[in-house]
């Protein structure tokens, strides 16, 4: 979940709402730091902080701090044996902003910012707000933003964010992720913590995009399947097909359907490390799909994509690896190709079944 454009919409919507954020946790806790949930007035909410007496006791404070209408930030710690009777016996530290319409040009700002790419925020936490402000990498801030925040400038946001005026909404044109954040696919590795509370008390965020892109061929009976067991897990999919009509008309937003003519030339648009899942319903066009996957990086190079998975029995994969080899792909490529996908335990044709298999399989490659 994108944070700061669900948080701009229930503003939008209610006029205010909070957002909860798993700042720090100490030993066994449900979710980890950087969980999010934003929560309206009336107590509907997205995300999750782990659920059970934690999660009820959260959605209880923020509305009762929604009552109040006024901007606030909290900070409390939840021991979870002790406190909450929940059996993990770790603690959390759940960190709580209340925004209202007043803050709506921060709130943008900040869904801009998110929606450019990944970004990381330093702030301090006062009674009625989190100052946030970019920094890069090392720490520093990033120079538009130290000049527009600076106390000479007039320019300081109560609890708002000053970054770059270049750009789209703030989004700085020149600016450069943070080395961590620069990987395969755009996925940020899970050891750089995505919240951490300083021993000076600032609070560091990094809000990034954790789907994988996933390239999915295929829009037979197990593709869409596929589709809608992936909608709701850290994937955008590009659900590719060369059939007209084949494609439902409304999709998840985390799909987008793609009709295509070279179903194997779309993967030059591919992003480094995507996962690639083929299920077409021609087995030359699945070949023809394998081949541009595998071939798809310079000679002793390692692949481009970080899963290269077919539909199909070991006596399809072991056809296809022959010819494959015939075609000059390296035999480590070759080892590579997950041939057949999914569980193989599951032994139901359902497609929804097929799917949820394949479904376990990525989650696990993907670390998530």
């Amino acid at each position: 979940m994108r944070i700061w454009p669900r948080v701009a919409e229930m503003v939008g919507s209610h006029g205010r709402c909070a957002l909860v954020t798993v700042a720090a946790v100490r030993g066994s806790a449900p979710r980890e730091p950087g969980a999010r949930m934003v929560i309206a007035p009336d107590g509907g909410f997205h995300g999750t902080i782990g659920g059970g007496e934690l999660e009820w006791r959260a959605i209880g404070a923020a509305r009762d701090a929604l009552s109040r209408n006024a901007p606030a930030a909290t900070l409390d710690r939840f021991t979870l044996g002790p406190d909450l009777g929940q059996c993990c016996g770790g603690s959390v530290r759940l960190l709580t902003e209340v925004f209202d319409r007043d803050r709506l040009d921060e709130i943008r700002t900040l869904a801009a910012r998110e929606a450019a790419g990944p970004f990381v925020t330093r702030g301090r936490i006062g009674p009625r707000a989190v100052e946030r402000i970019v920094i890069d990498d090392a720490g520093h801030e990033r120079g538009e933003a130290r000049e527009a925040s600076s106390p000479a400038s007039g320019d300081r946001w109560r609890g708002r964010l000053a970054i770059p005026r270049s750009g789209i909404a703030g989004a700085s044109t020149n600016a450069t992720p943070a080395p961590a954040e620069r990987v395969l696919g755009g996925v940020v590795p899970h050891e750089v913590p995505p919240v951490v509370i300083e021993d000076d008390g600032a609070i560091v965020e990094r809000f990034r995009n954790p789907r994988r892109p996933l390239w999915l061929f295929g829009a037979g009976h197990v593709g869409r399947a596929l589709m809608l067991a992936l909608a709701p897990l850290p994937f955008d999919v590009t659900w590719i097909d060369e059939r007209e009509d084949v494609f439902p008309a409304v999709v998840p937003a985390s799909v987008r359907p793609l009709r295509s003519a070279d179903p194997a030339g779309e993967l030059a648009h591919a992003p480094d490390g995507a996962f690639v899942v083929v299920m077409t319903h021609n087995h030359p066009l699945d070949l023809a799909i394998v081949h541009a996957a595998l071939a798809a990086a310079p000679p002793g190079a390692a692949g481009r994509f970080g899963y290269v998975g077919l539909i199909g029995s070991a006596s399809k994969r072991a056809r296809f690896a022959r010819r494959l080899r015939e075609a000059g792909i390296a035999e480590d490529r070759i080892a590579g190709l997950v041939c057949p996908i999914g569980m193989t335990s599951i032994r139901s044709k359902h497609p929804a079944a097929i799917a949820a298999g394949i479904v376990a399989q990525l989650l696990e490659r993907a670390g998530a």
